[in-house]
């Protein structure tokens, strides 16, 4: 078990704020004392399907808190992003339907995990208690602050000098977000630094309902891949952790030298001194880059996947050779899809049918990088994926629905 001092060494590296000064190192003294694990909280609205590298920040933070030996809550805004969050934006994020919210959730539950331990992490959702608040709850959690310090939010602060609206229903959200803290009794809250206003009310709110209040971590915010705004999948300049282990591979490949650093510090767990590595000439600018690229691919699509892609991707762009793998189209059988056998087959991959399930019994074909050995698995009309039968032969794949009849 770490001492008081070097948990908090470990938790503080990266962070940009530590709100305020010397509450952490409280907080885990009195952890330490009386054997009780923190409560740490992250909040995120389900506003897209995936979750992407940007998450991944504040996440590997998390994991930190787990290995110190504490408790986190990962808390799903399903009620919050029904409301619509306006952080760092000109105007207001478009609130989702229920529907959207709850898909978009059950993706969240299962990325997660490829970061967080799963038994010290505890999967909450906001509407558990907000579904439950009468008209008269509201109107008493709006009561615990004012209008003029919601108006110090720097978003709401611009917006009113230039004259755009403001629903009143965007003054609920940090109200929302400060009373989840309330809800679950957080030590901690961790989010980025878009986040500091609404993690601040959390700590007010708390005070108000006779809580000790939480204490403020905030990480820094990734830029996208165009390297100027932060990553957003509605700016398109997101790698989502569950893009097909090619796309993320290439992507990341794409990306400036200058951003490279960047993602290695804050997301790697081996290339956190590439600045200094690159600065001394010891490793070269490209060997880093793809380093970094399969790490990042291994973590969330595993080992075997991140070889595949690295190797489609030096194929593809570098070696340009016979083999270079290119955009292939198969038709498939019929509205269920196309069979892997047959897909072997069709690819040209396999002389025969007979000869592409023999291929699958010995263990020489893998889809988008997992061993798949039952000929009769089916891949649906409408997925992409990246074919490999043995060491040579590749391919990105679309499966295209069959031709009416």
């Amino acid at each position: 078990m770490l001492s008081v001092k070097q948990q908090l060494e470990v938790l503080t590296e990266g962070a940009v704020d530590v709100l305020p000064a010397g509450e952490l190192e409280r907080k885990l003294a009195s952890s330490a004392a009386k054997g009780r694990p923190l409560r740490i909280k992250l909040g995120a609205d389900p506003s897209a399907p995936d979750l992407h590298l940007g998450h991944v920040v504040v996440l590997r933070k998390l994991a930190q808190f787990q290995a110190c030996g504490h408790q986190v809550i990962f808390l799903i805004g399903d009620f919050t992003g029904m409301i619509g969050d306006p952080t760092g934006k000109s105007e207001t994020r478009k609130p989702l339907t229920r529907e959207q919210v709850q898909e978009n959730a059950r993706t969240y539950q299962e990325q997660v995990f490829k970061i967080l331990d799963p038994a010290r992490t505890t999967i909450r959702f906001n509407s558990e208690w907000m579904d439950l608040m009468c008209s008269a709850d509201m109107v008493r959690l709006c009561a615990q602050y004012t209008v003029a310090r919601i108006l110090e939010r720097d978003d709401f602060a611009k917006r009113m000098r230039e004259s755009r609206p403001i629903g009143i229903h965007e003054f609920l959200y940090p109200l929302v977000q400060g009373y989840d803290s309330v809800a679950l009794e957080a030590d901690v809250e961790v989010g980025g630094t878009d986040q500091s206003f609404n993690l601040l009310v959390g700590r007010e709110l708390q005070k108000s309902y006779g809580q000790e209040p939480q204490c403020i971590l905030t990480m820094p915010l990734l830029e996208g891949t165009d390297g100027h705004q932060k990553m957003s999948k509605s700016l398109d300049n997101a790698i989502g952790i569950a893009d097909p282990p090619e796309e993320m591979y290439g992507r990341l490949m794409s990306i400036s030298d200058e951003l490279m650093v960047r993602y290695a510090r804050l997301l790697s767990t081996s290339l956190r001194d590439l600045g200094e590595r690159l600065s001394a000439a010891s490793v070269h600018p490209m060997s880093a880059k793809k380093q970094l690229a399969r790490e990042l691919v291994e973590t969330f699509h595993g080992a075997e996947a991140a070889g595949m892609a690295e190797r489609f991707f030096e194929q593809r762009f570098q070696e340009r050779n016979a083999y270079a793998p290119d955009e292939r189209t198969v038709v498939a059988d019929d509205d269920r899809g196309v069979t892997v056998y047959a897909l072997v087959a069709k690819l040209g991959f396999a002389a025969s049918n007979s000869e592409a399930r023999r291929k699958l019994a010995q263990g020489g074909v893998r889809i988008d990088g997992e061993l798949v050995t039952d000929p009769n698995r089916r891949v649906p009309s409408g997925r992409t994926v990246l074919v490999a039968v043995g060491k040579r032969q590749l391919a990105r794949v679309t499966v295209r629905g069959p031709e009416p009849s």
